[in-house]
């Protein structure tokens, strides 16, 4: 593999950012993994999984065009350091009801809201911040690449020791995990260094601000097709991972761990297509890979549904994350090469709304038609979906060329 695709790591600070968000979000896929499992042991309801998914990204689809006017107004870095330090705090509350309280499932739902709604302030300026790290602008799509193998390497470990961790000592130490990894990044963020912050004039307000960016995302349509795109597959496609407890626990008669090797799985997938995707120097493909794996998504998850053998399985959900991994991050590529400095927020949060706000929403749509339907048939829906939103998108470019 060429050293090039790692050519980021040559900036000290860009290292210390990935570093502390290595472990952060290894704690973040930890505690994700015990939550859903949690929910699902003590329902056993495909409904109550999609309502936990919704209660967890939902408030990000409500607050985001905030968070997207905060990320442009105010000074990123230390939005990013206030945001980090709530998501600590709220692991702690977790932490602190599982393991000394009698919890309840609603409880769980609550602080899970909460969750969502720092995320949607998070998301934003985590991302914006990148561009203020990387200062050769040329390898700032090798960076968010390496950020997406970033996610998927702690998606490839997190579940699997979140499995282990979840039937020996119980959900609680997950949480506790998440809550101190919250620490490296916090840690890693302090010695980052940035150009100072200059303050914008602004005369209007944030509303307004919302309405100038969302014009601007419909009147780009560089920005504005694979926002749409990935709007569509989160919706219809991608909350198949919803499912996972249901196959972990009743189609292969497994266990917490089951549901960690299959999340892990395709954390393994996404993680060799993020670093295929960091090894490419070049971006005009990006439109074609992002239909060629929606294809390829969609063939994986009917090809998924009805099988019953477990290694079998673990192969093709990997598969699936390979071709997940390059509808989002080529996506935040796109938006992040195309957007302006002064519109970059807000066009992550509409990237935001797209990804995290409706998922949630698919969520409990494909959770309600597993419970009439039986979950392996559902998720061979949302393999017919994928195919044909790329036949619609396809056929939508090429007429309006």
């Amino acid at each position: 593999m060429k050293i090039d695709t790692f050519r980021s790591f040559s900036n000290p600070n860009y290292r210390l950012y990935f570093l502390g968000q290595s472990i952060s979000l290894i704690g973040t896929w930890m505690q994700r993994t015990a939550v859903y499992w949690v929910i699902f042991d003590q329902t056993n309801s495909s409904l109550m999984l999609g309502l936990v998914v919704f209660a967890t990204q939902f408030p990000s689809f409500l607050f985001s065009p905030f968070g997207g006017v905060a990320a442009d107004r105010y000074n990123r870095y230390r939005l990013t350091l206030i945001t980090q330090t709530s998501l600590l705090v709220q692991a702690g509350l977790l932490t602190a009801m599982v393991l000394f309280t009698h919890y309840t499932v609603w409880g769980i739902i609550v602080l899970s809201i909460v969750q969502g709604i720092i995320n949607a302030f998070d998301l934003p300026a985590r991302q914006s911040l990148v561009n203020e790290i990387i200062k050769k602008k040329e390898n700032l799509a090798n960076a968010i690449a390496l950020n997406s193998s970033m996610g998927k390497l702690a998606w490839l470990i997190g579940p699997a020791v979140s499995g282990i961790v979840l039937a020996k000592y119980g959900a609680g130490i997950c949480f506790l995990i998440n809550a101190l990894s919250y620490l490296a990044v916090i840690i890693a963020l302090v010695f980052i260094k940035v150009s100072p912050f200059i303050p914008q004039a602004r005369s209007h307000n944030a509303f307004v601000e919302i309405k100038k960016g969302f014009n601007y995302v419909m009147h780009t349509p560089s920005l504005r097709i694979p926002i749409l795109l990935l709007a569509s597959v989160s919706l219809l496609v991608l909350p198949f991972t919803t499912l996972l407890p249901v196959f972990a626990k009743v189609v292969f008669k497994g266990n917490a761990a089951t549901y960690g090797y299959l999340n892990s799985m395709i954390g393994a997938g996404s993680l060799i297509g993020a670093i295929a995707l960091a090894s490419l120097k070049n971006n005009k493909y990006m439109i074609k890979i992002l239909f060629i794996s929606l294809l390829i998504l969609g063939m994986t998850l009917i090809a998924f549904s009805h099988i019953t053998i477990l290694p079998v399985a673990l192969f093709f959900v990997a598969i699936a994350g390979f071709a997940m991994m390059f509808q989002t991050t080529v996506s935040q590529t796109i938006i992040q090469l195309e957007a302006s400095d002064e519109m970059r927020g807000r066009v992550l949060s509409f990237f935001m709304m797209a990804f995290f706000g409706l998922q949630p929403v698919g969520g409990l749509l494909i959770g309600a038609i597993s419970e009439l339907t039986g979950a392996a048939n559902a998720i061979l829906f949302q393999g017919i979906f994928a195919i044909i939103i790329t036949i619609l998108f396809v056929y939508f470019l090429r007429r309006n060329k």
